[in-house]
This record gives structure tokens, C-alpha cells and sequence, in this order.
């Protein structure tokens, strides 16, 4: 287990995340991006005016795309990568 916070993450770090874990932006509507995922059910909503993104946020939004803290750690150190595999992503040693 990570001893990593997910506090004070920058709102472009998160949005690289998103891109490396395999999202895609759709656009953005009053100040919240809407990021889009084709195994997801709903898209994936944060608010484009608050920097950095709040800790709350960033676990739920990570949740949501089946993932866990220290995976999003390995993703953003680039020990790991996000591949689509048919219809769902898995992740693979970089």
C-alpha cells in the first residue's frame, strides 16, 4: 500500500492522468470538463476552476475508473499504462 497522498494534485496533472488512463475530453460547459471513457457508464465530470483538484474528488473520480490509489501513482510515475483489451482496460507494466 502507498504511503502517497492524493492531496494537492494539480488540475493539469489530473488531466494527464485522465488522458493516460485512457479518456478522452469531450468539452467544457460552465466551468466542468466532461471526460469520456468507452467502457464507462457515465462520464467522468471535474471542475475546471478549482486548482488543485480536492482529495475527495480525485478518489472518487479513480474509483470510478476501476482503479486504486497506488495504480494511479504507478500510471503517473510511468511504471504502469492503461490498454484497452477488447471492450475494458487493464493495466500493463510499462
Amino acid at each position: 500500500m502507498s504511503t502517497r497522498k492524493l492531496s494537492n494534485i494539480s488540475l493539469a496533472e489530473f488531466q494527464a492522468f485522465l488522458e493516460l488512463a485512457g479518456c478522452k475530453y469531450i468539452h467544457t460547459k460552465g466551468g466542468h470538463e466532461k471526460w469520456t471513457r468507452s467502457d464507462l457508464f457515465r462520464p467522468v465530470i471535474i471542475q475546471s476552476h478549482i486548482d488543485p483538484v480536492p482529495e475527495r474528488i480525485a478518489r472518487k473520480l479513480i474509483k470510478l475508473l476501476g482503479l486504486t490509489r497506488d495504480d494511479f501513482h504507478e500510471i503517473m510515475d510511468g511504471k504502469m499504462k492503461v490498454k484497452k483489451d477488447k471492450e475494458r482496460y487493464v493495466l500493463v507494466k510499462a
